[in-house]
């Protein structure tokens, strides 16, 4: 079953890079008296998420915030070295790039997608969700092999109807 409105965001440690290497980030740290977006991908350097889903949350990230958020997450099972090269690469300065290595934060959510068969584990499906204090206002997920309703847009319009 996948996360659903009114639900609280799972307690899992999710990770960052920092000077030294990886940084762990807590629910508390992440969400706790925050407004935040999320938005989940099934991979670094893939192509719609490199040339759609993660470019369109840079280029609207100040709309975004300037409509109530406090942050905005990228989310992937990756390791945090993975998503801060990505993020170097896309310029998303203004994105937290965050690692699920070990997809639990995606399984507890039900947003999993096994993907074995093609050679890439367990992966996120794609989606995005808006969360205030650490439960969900607002949640869209992908059909299989679509990107219409996770957009940067889907969001902006989201939060402008009062998500």
């Amino acid at each position: 079953m996948s996360i659903e409105i009114g639900q609280t965001l799972p307690d899992v440690t999710l990770y960052r890079m920092g000077e030294g290497g990886p940084v762990s980030e807590s629910f508390e740290s992440l969400f706790k008296g925050q407004k935040v977006a999320i938005f989940g991908l099934p991979g670094a350097f893939t192509p719609t998420c490199s040339e759609s889903h993660l470019p369109g949350f840079i280029v609207l990230a100040d709309k975004l915030k300037n409509r109530g958020l406090d942050r905005i997450i990228c989310l992937s099972v990756n390791d945090a070295f993975v998503m801060s090269a990505w993020g170097k690469a896309q310029n998303a300065e203004a994105i937290d790039m965050l690692a699920d290595g070990n997809a639990d934060f995606v399984r507890a959510l039900g947003l999993d997608l096994d993907l074995t068969s093609r050679g890439m584990g367990v992966r996120a499906r794609r989606f995005a969700l808006i969360a205030n204090d650490g439960k969900v206002s607002w949640v869209k997920v992908e059909a299989p092999g679509q990107f219409e309703v996770s957009s940067a847009e889907a969001v902006l319009d989201a939060l402008e109807q009062g998500a």
